[in-house]
């Protein structure tokens, strides 16, 4: 999309500047950028994280923007033989981002660098989600500080970690005698709960640096609406919520219009920037905005569900208003089934696996609140989109979930209490890794065609493959420990649940199942992956890095692109 040839990448120029030296294109030194924004966590706005305590003065640490890019396009696509390009206002437009090329004005005593190991988290996990399917910021470059001609020590700079003795968890036994006393299902909670306790670094490491190129068509964040409404208040930092608070005719409320009139040039231009901006229709405009961004952002965090991914840190700075994914820092892809499953301490429950579709609402919110008092006085209609919105994230998750069991999207009268009936199963006898779950369900479906009639259906035989008993292969079983006779019972009982409601849902829109058996192990097999980033891939590609291997990043990068 870039128009980069092989050539382009490979070039001395390219590698100096995306490693950040600005000075090394025709033109000479390039302007950068790096903006503020307010920060608001789940629906809530903070203004303690700023150095000046007002909200005001927060941004980015170690994210700069080096340029934009206008894809040219044919003057004449109609005739073959004219070559000639033009680039205009409605061109494709993309902005260039490095992460961790040093101090931005935000870095707040930090040095603005990111090492190699959070690199190359971030370049695979946004070309992974690309390739999944999901909205995302893309990665253009990945640069790795190297030793200088002098011999003098790589370029580095110091994290926390995690020492040996902080990796090694000391899990109790079920006979251990301080468990004694609880009977057997509360020790098994307990044991399960240490598994999965989040742990903090507790030691500093130097590690090697590393800068990644990330591109997007914009990175407008529902921060950056948040500080400039938070601008337009009468008290700086304040909430925007209580109408009388805003300065409407100041040079602040005019900027709120204008970062407005912005986003919805650069995110939504047909819907809310094309049609309004001539006369200056800001309120039809700002109510277009809000309606794309709903759609995207649901969207995108119901997709999230839908592959096992937990954002992690998912506050209003690291939502974009184009409900595309960003800021791959502590994310994780899911092994074992854990509704509030995340990769940090600080990720609390509210940030967990399954509340990421709130969390965007609560971001959602806030953009709410920063963009309607430019459209109108009228409160009830301000509710009206968050109620809209309540509606919108439950069902976008809903559709998520029906495709992974086959259904059509609109399909929830078959599917109905399917999933809530699932979801307790998932966490028994040691639980269940998700993907490989959904994938074996997905293989049913394949060699288990649709019958006209339950009547004939081999349950047995279905479960069997599904734990992938037939093969008994190490690792390729979903579930971490065997079955009891129970829960086995209550699989196959699910089973028979979910292909009776199959086979309605095919027989009451056509005459038999028909080809219909094709559609449903073609929708299961495009929603429910084979291939996911887990963490040890992610963890051997960055210690092999860091040796100089770059080997498994090419292959982990290839993997990635046919994730189905």
């Amino acid at each position: 999309k870039l128009l980069l040839s092989e050539s382009d990448v490979n070039s001395e120029e390219f590698a100096r500047f995306f490693s950040g030296d600005v000075n090394a294109v025709e033109e000479g030194l390039i302007p950068t950028w790096a903006t503020p924004y307010a920060l608001s966590i789940m629906g809530n706005r903070y203004t303690s994280n700023c150095p000046y305590g007002t909200g005001d003065g927060y941004g980015d640490g170690r994210a700069m923007s080096i340029g934009e890019m206008l894809i040219p396009t044919k003057t004449n696509p109609n005739n073959e033989n004219d070559d000639s390009t033009t680039t205009s206002a409605a061109s494709e437009r993309y902005e260039l981002q490095l992460k961790g090329a040093g101090p931005t004005p935000f870095c707040r005593g930090a040095d603005g660098r990111a090492v190699l190991r959070s690199s190359i988290r971030e370049f695979l996990a946004s070309e992974a989600m690309h390739h999944l399917g999901i909205s995302t910021t893309r990665a253009l470059s990945l640069v790795v500080s190297e030793n200088s001609p002098s011999g003098s020590p790589r370029n580095t700079s110091r994290r926390p970690w995690y020492s040996e003795s902080n990796k090694e968890q000391k899990i109790p036994s079920m006979n251990d005698p301080r468990l004694m006393l609880y009977p057997k299902e509360k020790r098994i909670q307990i044991i399960e709960a240490m598994k999965t306790q989040k742990r903090d670094p507790d030691t500093m490491i130097e590690e090697p640096n590393a800068i990644t190129t990330r591109v997007a068509s914009s990175f407008v964040r529902i921060g950056h609406l948040d500080l400039f409404a938070r601008r337009a208040t009468s008290f700086l930092g304040g909430g925007g919520k209580v109408l009388d608070q805003y300065q409407k005719g100041t040079s602040s409320w005019e900027e709120l219009e204008e970062m407005i009139w912005h986003a919805a040039y650069r995110e939504f231009r047909t819907e809310a920037y094309d049609p309004y901006r001539a006369t200056n229709d800001i309120a039809s405009a700002g109510r277009a905005l809000l309606t794309g961004t709903l759609d995207k952002l649901s969207l995108m965090t119901a997709q999230w569900i839908r592959v096992g991914f937990c954002q992690g840190n998912f506050n209003a700075d690291n939502c974009l208003v184009a409900g595309r994914t960003m800021d791959y820092g502590p994310f994780g892809f899911m092994d074992k089934y854990d509704p509030l499953f995340a990769k940090w301490t600080g990720s609390g429950e509210h940030y967990g696996f399954l509340n990421q579709p709130m969390a965007g609402l609560a971001n959602y919110k806030i953009l709410v609140e920063s963009v309607m008092p430019v459209v109108t006085d009228d409160v009830a209609e301000w509710q009206r989109y968050v109620d809209a919105a309540q509606t919108m994230f439950r069902s976008r998750v809903g559709e998520a979930l029906r495709e992974k069991m086959g259904f059509e999207l609109e399909d929830a009268t078959h599917s109905e209490g399917l999933f809530e009936s699932l979801e307790p199963l998932l966490k028994l006898n040691g639980g269940v890794d998700w993907t490989l779950f959904w994938r074996q369900l997905y293989r049913i479906t394949v060699k288990y065609p649709l019958p006209s009639s339950s009547k004939t259906e081999d349950y047995e035989s279905m479960f069997q493959l599904l734990s992938d008993e037939e093969t008994n292969r190490d690792g390729s079983s979903p579930f971490y420990e065997p079955l009891t006779s129970d829960v086995r019972q209550q699989y196959i009982d699910w089973i028979t649940s979910w292909r009776v409601a199959l086979i309605k849902s095919t027989t009451e829109k056509q005459n038999g199942t028909g080809n219909a058996n094709e559609l449903i192990t073609e929708r299961m097999r495009l929603s429910n992956p084979k291939y996911i980033l887990r963490e040890w891939m992610l963890v051997d590609a960055y210690t092999q890095a860091a040796e100089g291997d770059e080997a498994m990043i090419h292959d982990l990068l290839t993997l990635v692109e046919s994730p189905y």
